[in-house]
């Protein structure tokens, strides 16, 4: 016998082994109140936290004072950085007015064609600059995940403090978890190739996260 097959001889045995009603009773317990570990202190300003994170991460901040400035916004964005003025969104972004800004908007899931995508957030933690990303057929993750720019339309009001925040809001706003969750903290980056950090190796290599209330 290798040393495979003993690692999974020992977890058969373990799943094979009995619990007394009583375990199994505390482990239930135990999980359902999902206790935390010590926290940091929350920021007085969580919007200013997270901005100044996601700025650190590499990815481009801007607010809009409402949600019907954010095409305005993009198109100056991606003028100014001589990027593609088209893209696909979110069907939740999909009335906003992206024709009268010059921008040519598609609601769909994107394809390894789409050079820019934009999505919502289910809300974004403070701590870490980091965006949490909800799967489902309403948000699909391709849109965030295969473009080479990632926008992000963030209500500030669903910006959290801590990740157990975050895991604790999607407990009481979802009946059940989605299939995936995806965190999102800047631009992808590696540094496997002689320890040299180069982005855009896995996924977009630029985000813009515009804050705007809904």
């Amino acid at each position: 016998m290798n040393a495979r097959d003993k690692i999974l001889g020992r977890i058969r045995n373990a799943q094979a082994r009995q619990r007394t009603p009583a375990q199994v009773e505390t482990i239930s317990s135990h999980l359902a109140q999902h206790p935390r570990g010590p926290l940091p202190p929350s920021p007085d300003d969580l919007v200013a936290s997270f901005r100044e994170r996601a700025i650190k991460l590499s990815s481009d901040v801007l607010e809009a004072k409402e949600r019907m400035e954010v095409p305005a916004l993009l198109a100056r964005y991606l003028d100014e950085s001589k990027l593609p003025m088209r893209g696909v969104c979110w069907p939740s972004l999909a009335e906003l007015p992206w024709n009268a800004a010059g921008l040519e908007m598609q609601s769909r899931p994107a394809t390894n064609q789409d050079l820019v995508g934009v999505t919502g957030a289910f809300c974004a933690i403070a701590e870490t600059g980091t965006l949490m990303m909800l799967s489902g057929a309403e948000t699909p993750a391709t849109t965030s995940l295969l473009p080479e720019t990632h926008v992000a339309v963030l209500d500030p009001r669903r910006i959290v403090a801590t990740m157990e925040d975050a895991w604790d809001l999607m407990r009481m706003e979802c009946k059940q978890p989605p299939r995936a969750v995806n965190f999102i903290s800047g631009p992808s980056r590696t540094a496997d190739i002689e320890q040299t950090v180069t982005l855009g190796a896995h996924g977009p290599y630029r985000v813009l996260l515009i804050l705007a209330p809904f």
